[in-house]
């Protein structure tokens, strides 16, 4: 097959990325390993295509088995220099990081519109959100603290230490091409350790730009490594006896593997998987703002966000708005992520897009209303992309495959109940526990939800609660595996761990010695 070959970046790029664009030769897409974008000799590719029209764009190697021993090695090696080198510097290094990646935002959006089809507005955000971490990152020196406490026995003294694992590995979705990578390897870095990253084969080009970001500003070789590819490069990650830690974005199926595999490999694991998220709408709620918020966190990113509303529990007479609902979503416009006022892009991939088809089709055959059905959206000039309108499914019972599976796509399916006691229950019979949002302007009817709920992540009128980086992501129960969860001070013991010291210097050994007059200097 021919490939046809689009250009990733225009004629005007960012400084950096202009200076030195290395990771792309014509049509491949290539490894970065100590510090080197080297050009895999694989034999096995995986076309990249961008979803608004099919075309392939660039090919992803499968990484060879010793490519990928490379990449650990490379960051075995590198380890021991990076763990000496000191806090400060380390901060300096991610003071110029987000520097980069604020200059570059304009780039790194093009290429996720490019290889993932989201809008470009939301591509910024998706870039904006990933950032806002690596500046919490530039906080290390407060967040590496330790503990002292002095005195606890004659002349004795206890403390601890943040302390790096060593080489860690994450392995990234296709929906967030920036943001969750940059989760990820600065958290890490920053803290010390060194990084091989896989980011998804389906849009890898974003997190090229990143670490090629991240060495202008100053990153040593080896800190951080990218490999590519499918099964194959995920158990390598789990049963590499190098790898000490690994960090998982991504579907429920790879999720539970990974976290299996690797944990019984004896690493750390943190797997965010799956979600099914709710949002309560109460008959008090400001209509108008809920109506809004509903429609932007339901089709938004095409739904492909794990923390998308995808479920609306109208409470009593807010079923009555329902139709207007469904007037705010027909005024959404689908078209190709980089053409001007597009509210939504692409699915991913074909297979994306028949599967959430087939989730529409079984809502009506299982008996609820289709008010709204996006599957035959037509887009001038795109006919070949992986299109679905925004669609709403209404009188969903829990039962219903449209319930029970997360669709990922932009359909917001919707259930009545009589009371908020039914719809606390109801959201705490789903397995997941990811996010979910509640409307309402009566204080005590918030107050009871955040305390009933049983999901890690509970929005009061804000659609989609994702914590600023100083929290952390919480999302729980049947929506993560592991035991700390991503950035903020659950991401710095995630990839640290406690050296604690029981010191005694006798105070009878005590010298003296002549002054020092000289303005003491942290170096």
């Amino acid at each position: 097959m021919m490939l046809r070959v689009v250009s990733r970046l225009p004629t005007h790029v960012g400084t950096a990325v202009r200076q030195c664009h290395h990771w792309r030769s014509p049509a491949t897409t290539k490894l970065f390993i100590n510090g080197e974008f080297v050009e895999s000799k694989t034999t096995e590719w995986i076309d990249v295509h961008n979803p608004a029209t099919n075309e392939v764009v660039t090919r992803v190697p499968k990484a060879t088995p010793d490519e990928m021993q490379a990449a650990v090695q490379a960051a075995k090696d590198a380890f021991p220099a990076w763990n000496d080198t000191t806090i400060l510097t380390r901060q300096q290094i991610m003071f110029k990081f987000q520097a980069l990646i604020r200059d570059n935002i304009k780039d790194l959006a093009k290429n996720i519109t490019l290889e993932q089809g989201k809008t470009h507005a939301d591509a910024e955000g998706d870039v904006m959100r990933g950032l806002q971490v690596v500046e919490h990152a530039c906080s290390i020196t407060s967040l590496q603290l330790g503990e002292t406490l002095p005195g606890v026995s004659k002349d004795m003294d206890i403390f601890t230490m943040r302390v790096p694992l060593g080489v860690c590995a994450g392995i990234t979705p296709f929906n967030f091409p920036a943001m969750i990578p940059l989760w990820m390897f600065p958290m890490a870095a920053v803290c010390g350790n060194t990084y091989v990253m896989k980011p998804s084969e389906r849009d890898p080009g974003c997190t090229m730009m990143l670490v090629e970001l991240a060495k202008q500003a100053g990153l040593p070789d080896g800190v951080v490594n990218i490999i590519h590819g499918q099964h194959d490069a995920v158990n390598f990650i789990c049963d590499n006896p190098d790898i000490r830690a690994v960090s998982f974005v991504g579907s429920d199926q790879a999720g539970i593997y990974i976290h299996e595999r690797a944990s019984q490999a004896g690493k750390r694991v943190q797997c965010n998987m799956g979600a099914k998220n709710h949002g309560v709408v109460m008959p008090d709620a400001n209509k108008t703002n809920t109506l809004n918020q509903l429609t932007g966190a339901a089709f938004g990113a095409a739904g492909q966000r794990c923390m998308a509303i995808s479920t609306a529990v109208m409470v009593g007479e807010s079923h009555e708005w329902i139709p207007e609902l469904v007037e705010r979503a027909k005024q959404l416009k689908v078209n190709a992520g980089d053409q001007p006022g597009a509210d939504l892009g692409p699915l991913i991939s074909p297979a994306s897009k028949d599967r959430v088809c087939e989730l529409i089709q079984s809502g009506k055959d299982e008996g609820a209303d289709l008010l709204l059905d996006g599957r035959d959206v037509q887009v001038p000039g795109y006919e070949k992309g992986n299109f679905v309108g925004p669609t709403i499914i209404s009188n969903v019972e829990p039962h219903m495959k449209c319930y029970t599976e997360e669709i990922f796509g932009p359909v917001l399916i919707i259930v009545k109940v009589d009371t908020l006691d039914e719809a606390i229950n109801l959201i705490n019979n789903n397995p997941y526990g990811n996010g979910t949002a509640i409307f309402t302007t009566n204080g005590a009817t918030a107050r009871k939800y955040t305390e009933k709920i049983d999901v890690g992540q509970v929005g009061v009128n804000v659609p989609i609660p994702v914590p600023l980086p100083m929290f952390s992501f919480t999302g729980s129960r049947g929506s993560f595996r592991g035991d700390m969860n991503f950035y903020g001070k659950q991401g710095i013991n995630f990839y640290t761990q406690t050296k604690t010291v029981t010191q005694q210097w006798k105070e009878e050994d005590a010298s003296h010695s002549r002054a020092a007059v000289t303005m003491p200097v942290m170096k």
